[in-house]
């Protein structure tokens, strides 16, 4: 009998003292509470943003509906960070877990901060998209980027502090470290300051048709921290490294506010001045009356007799059309071409071509006779 009762007690005291000192029972208990959290989050996080919602419902602007919208994840993880911080209670830890158990809580609030202002900051960028007569949409989806990524290292660098983590020791041995991956990495931090030199300077902007000579020509995709992608016009993506945009010429035709037209007319040498007069006046007229090409005043417009080529006489056609858009520019180009032919046939000429004539003062003594067919 008296071992049963000496079992008896030494059961009593493995759950009073079996988990770190503390009660099993209330070990249990505290179990029970982080679980009954955890299964009522969706009830809490619910009640929680029906509150929040119907505060929000009662202004009239869309931004704070549009930041709900973001914070409603962290939102529904506050259900956890109660269920812990409850259980801590109940358990009643002392010396260094109850240390850890505080740590524990407030990095799990810090989380939920820190997670709410990260989601926050994709809402709240139209107050610098309002200052896009300033800075390039390019230039802000970058400090959009920076701004998130300062938002991450604020964060780690909080919970690293609840942990008595220093962040400024940490920091200076990374400084050390940067050094020395700086000296292996040029190519990298080149790319990256051409990327902002090429923001910077406005080169071209996403959406952008450019030519850079012997390496891409296509649309702008994205600009990133190291390379931009340009879409060919095959639809084959091309990631090209910034600095090669940044230190080689690039034509941005998506810039143009004309689209040019040169061309050299060749006319027959038989072509009398009066033909050649009115071949000239009567294109002038055309593109001065017709409302797709600019007007002289905006651009440069020349139809001249230009020179005397091997083979014919050539009229220079020199003029802008106000579109840009490739395809009406062809349009455009096409019907000007119809009605030059026009014009030149109408004024009784011709086109020129290549060709070569021969002359002969007189045939050998001895070379046969020319046959003439009947």
């Amino acid at each position: 009998m008296d071992q049963i009762t000496e079992f008896w007690a030494l059961v009593e005291q493995v759950w009073r003292e079996g988990f770190l000192g503390v009660d099993i029972g209330r070990v249990l208990v505290s179990l029970g509470i982080l679980f009954a959290f955890l299964v009522l989050r969706g009830l809490l996080s619910r009640f929680i943003l029906t509150f929040v919602t119907a505060w929000v419902t009662r202004t009239k602007n869309k931004i704070d509906d549009t930041i709900l919208e973001a914070v409603e994840a962290p939102i529904r993880f506050i259900p956890v960070a109660l269920g812990v911080f409850f259980a801590a209670e109940y358990l009643e830890l002392e010396g260094a877990f109850d240390d850890i158990a505080s740590n524990l809580i407030r990095s799990l609030i810090a989380y939920i901060i820190f997670w709410a202002i990260f989601r926050c900051v994709d809402p709240l960028s139209f107050l610098l998209r309002r200052f896009d007569r300033v800075f390039t949409e390019d230039l802000i989806d970058w400090t959009i980027k920076a701004i998130r990524f300062m938002v991450f290292f604020l964060g780690l660098a909080t919970i690293l502090e609840i942990w008595g983590i220093q962040v400024g020791p940490i920091l200076a041995g990374m400084g050390l470290f940067g050094v020395a991956v700086a000296l292996g990495a040029q190519d990298l931090f080149k790319n990256l300051i051409a990327g902002i030199l090429i923001i910077a300077e406005k080169r071209f902007r996403k959406g952008d048709w450019v030519s850079v000579s012997g390496i891409v020509e296509g649309t702008v995709e994205q600009i990133g921290f190291r390379s931009t992608v340009v879409r060919r016009f095959d639809k084959a993506p091309v990631y090209v490294p910034n600095a090669r945009l940044s230190d080689n010429a690039v034509t941005n035709f998506s810039s143009m506010t004309h689209r040019r037209i040169k061309w050299l007319i060749g006319v027959e040498y038989s072509s009398t001045i009066e033909q050649l007069r009115t071949i000239r006046d009567q294109i002038e007229q055309y593109i001065h009356e017709n409302e797709a090409f600019a007007s002289p005043d905006d651009v440069s417009t020349f139809v001249r007799i230009d020179r005397f080529s091997d083979s014919s006489i050539d009229i220079l056609l020199y003029c802008f059309t106000k579109t840009t858009v490739w395809g009406e520019w062809l349009a455009i180009k096409e019907e000007l071409a119809c009605r030059v032919k026009e014009i030149v046939e109408n004024a009784g000429t011709g086109f020129a071509f290549p060709s070569r004539s021969l002359y002969l003062e007189r045939l050998p003594d001895d070379a046969p006779e020319v046959f003439v067919p009947p």
